[in-house]
């Protein structure tokens, strides 16, 4: 290995010697000019699978939306399988749900088939006092009146009615019993501790309350995912324009970086530590100002699970975690950044140079907006898709009664039951609905449709995102490879790159995107297996369900790293994506310590900044939608968790900060690999002059240098 470094300290050519093993390297040609535009269609036959698979998912979907039915997930049903206030119905007016016998909501069949086994029945208003059936039968006008609207038909009859009325409130558009806690622990209904059952009987409020938790059990998620649902509904245009906010302040990030790089960066590293010091100073005085303060010593692990989360932020042990972890986060950021000062010096330079491309190439910060419009677009299909698809069940009656009979649990027909052998056999059992579910050839391969459904959404999820990979890396390939910058730069260099993707490399986009969504849809099953395993005890069964959950996880990061830069290589050279890929790695692997130098400290600086727009409209959303800004608390919509916007605002803003800075990210890798490209074809003589900035070749030449020193005297000792 001849040759010196500049200096003529070393006699070593290039540090890319030591990886020649790893592929041969770019040869000089004159003609080449940047991104090729004489190329052909790349991986046909995974473009045919992948439109075939869409024209399924098409096919999925119609057949899911005319079948399903989302008034099921909405309205309550009676045991006629009706919808309870549904408009346009003979119930619209009856919007609630209510119990002929809510102690029956004990059984253990509750938690079998999530159905009470006692007469359900829409009413207009749940009942506000005691009174049997045995009574209003004796009683006054009024009283008889009033029974009615609880009876299956206009008269007093045992079977038609219940044996009894109680006060109740609506509940998730149901009437459970008007449950009370007196001092000592007293359960009392209405203020009674005990009733007349109607049959010379007496129930124990006690008793009332375990019934109403188990009538509750099928519909806790339904009742937390409408409350949420309803949060929606009142903050929508808030949360909207929070995202809105989220996205102005990525765009003048993104504006200002491209002018004032450096100082930019410094100054988002400064706000990150001083944001994430506002929140650990947050946490700390909610928890100092929670001291004294009854229930606030409680645990979390005393508290259990709670459907208001809100519960959570009244105990010490909360904020105290908060605490805790921010400043974990601080300590970690601040270490990084003291053991890389050097390096961040380095890839501040090379985010100045992506700035200049960003410059050239302004139409590149506005396609992120097409990005989160088709990612919209596939999210919306999946989520509607999955609603009618888990609401395509047919009603199913079933067979109640309370003494022993062989029909029992057995299915019905409500229609003909009164003249079945059933009803014969058994004069108390009554054919009620059960449940949503159905035996025809399309309800057993439900399942199997959901899956579908999920599968594809990760594959067009995932090619949205290649596309925007390949398109953005299109461009500022044209701008790296353009000697004379800006005046060899191709017009319309975006729409150029789009334009190639879409007509040669479908196949090669949906190639790469297959491999990554069935890696992701195994992490899928193995969380789904880890979450079904939680309550058993095999303790190797956990071990080995953790190891290929850490396997896979890092096998999709890996990956997403592969696939990446073979998309890179695929908008420059127009080749399929096995050969991409093999390219991308091989040059990656031959220039190894440029790689571990900068690849991932740009990174980090990148994560940074969206970390910051992440903590700034946080916080600002925390405020309002807590109503702890004065001055805005009569706008704050009132909620039942104020956590649901904040987290959507939180997540949303994440989602459009990621979108933005994947601009610069995308720009930083295509010009790392042009670089590299460059070194191996060119020389810098005026026959094979180097196509990169003077800046360029100086930021990467010397961070490269000293890094293989360091590397150097490893190995020699």
């Amino acid at each position: 290995m001849g040759g010196k470094w500049k200096d003529g300290s070393l006699g070593i050519s290039k540090p890319d010697d030591l990886f020649l093993s790893t592929g041969e390297s770019r040869k000089f040609d004159p003609n080449f000019k940047g991104p090729i535009h004489n190329r052909g269609c790349t991986d046909i036959l995974c473009c045919i699978l992948f439109i075939l698979a869409l024209l399924g998912y098409f096919t999925v979907g119609i057949i899911a939306w005319s079948q399903g039915d989302p008034r099921k997930v909405i309205y309550p049903t009676d045991s006629r399988g009706q919808f309870c206030g549904q408009a346009g119905t003979p119930l619209e007016k009856k919007p609630l749900l209510f119990y002929f016998n809510i102690l029956k909501c004990a059984s253990p069949l509750v938690l079998l088939e999530f159905q009470c086994p006692t007469t359900q029945l829409c009413v207009e208003s749940c009942p506000n006092r005691h009174l049997t059936l045995i009574k209003a039968k004796v009683g006054n006008k009024d009283d008889q009146e009033y029974y009615k609207k609880y009876c299956k038909e206009d008269i007093l009859k045992d079977g038609l009615c219940p044996a009894m009325l109680m006060p109740s409130k609506a509940f998730t558009r149901r009437c459970l019993p008007a449950l009370a806690t007196l001092k000592g622990g007293v359960v009392v209904v209405g203020n009674e501790t005990t009733f007349d059952d109607g049959n010379s009987g007496t129930v124990n409020a006690s008793d009332v309350l375990e019934a109403s938790k188990k009538s509750n059990i099928a519909v806790e998620a339904r009742q937390v995912a409408m409350r949420i649902f309803e949060d929606y509904t009142h903050s929508w245009h808030w949360i909207l324009l929070g995202l809105v906010i989220a996205m102005v302040i990525s765009l003048i990030f993104i504006v200002l970086l491209r002018f004032l790089a450096g100082i930019m960066v410094w100054i988002m590293i400064i706000l990150v530590i001083l944001v994430i010091g506002y929140g650990i100073f947050h946490c700390y005085m909610e928890f100092a100002s929670l001291k004294g303060e009854p229930g606030a010593d409680v645990t979390i692990r005393d508290l259990g699970l709670q459907t208001d989360f809100s519960v959570y932020l009244q105990i010490r042990q909360t904020w105290l975690a908060f605490m805790i972890i921010l400043a974990i986060v601080e300590f970690i950021i601040i270490l990084l950044l003291i053991f890389l000062r050097k390096r961040i010096l380095i890839a501040i330079a090379l985010i100045k140079e992506a700035s200049r491309a960003v410059g050239h190439v302004m139409s590149s910060l506005f396609y992120p907006l097409l990005t989160f419009a088709l990612l919209a677009v596939v999210i919306a299909y999946w989520a509607i898709t999955a609603v009618f698809l888990s609401t395509s069940n047919e009603q199913v009656y079933k067979v109640f009664n309370t003494s022993n009979c062989s029909f029992s649990r057995q299915t019905c027909n409500p229609k003909t039951f009164n003249s079945s052998n059933a009803s014969l056999a058994c004069p108390d059992a009554e054919c009620l609905f059960a449940f949503y579910g159905g035996e025809t050839l399309y309800h057993k391969y439900l399942i199997l449709f959901q899956f579908y459904n999920v599968f594809l959404f990760f594959w067009c999820a995932n090619f949205v995102t290649a596309l925007g990979q390949v398109t953005l890396s299109g461009a500022f390939a044209s701008y790296y490879w353009a000697f004379k910058k800006p005046e060899d730069i191709p017009a319309y260099p975006i729409f150029a790159s789009l334009g190639r993707a879409l007509r040669y490399h479908t196949g090669s986009l949906a190639f790469g995107s297959l491999i990554l969504s069935l890696v992701q849809v195994i992490r899928v099953l193995l969380e789904y297996l880890d979450h079904k395993l939680k309550g058993a005890q095999n303790k190797f069964a956990k071990f080995l369900l953790s190891c290929l959950k850490c396997c896979f996880w890092c096998l999709e990061k890996c990956i997403k790293f592969l696939n990446r830069n073979a998309y890179i290589m695929i908008a420059i050279y127009g080749k399929n994506f096995c050969t991409a890929a093999r390219d991308a790695f091989f040059l990656l692997m031959r220039n190894i310590i440029r790689v571990a130098v900068l690849d991932k400290v740009t990174d980090f600086l990148l994560f940074l900044g969206k970390l910051l727009i992440v903590g700034i409209v946080g916080i600002f959303s925390f405020f309002f939608f807590s109503g702890r800004i004065k001055a805005v608390e009569q706008a704050a919509p009132s909620l039942n968790y104020y956590w649901v916007p904040i987290l959507t605002v939180v997540v949303g803003s994440y989602l459009i900060a990621h979108g933005f800075f994947s601009v610069y990210a995308m720009c930083v890798d295509t010009l790392f690999l042009c670089f590299c490209e460059d070194l191996e074809r060119n020389d810098g003589s005026s026959e094979r002059p180097y196509f990169m900035s003077p800046e360029l070749h100086d930021i990467l030449s010397k961070s490269n240098s000293s890094e293989f020193r360091v590397w150097l005297v490893f190995r020699s000792r």
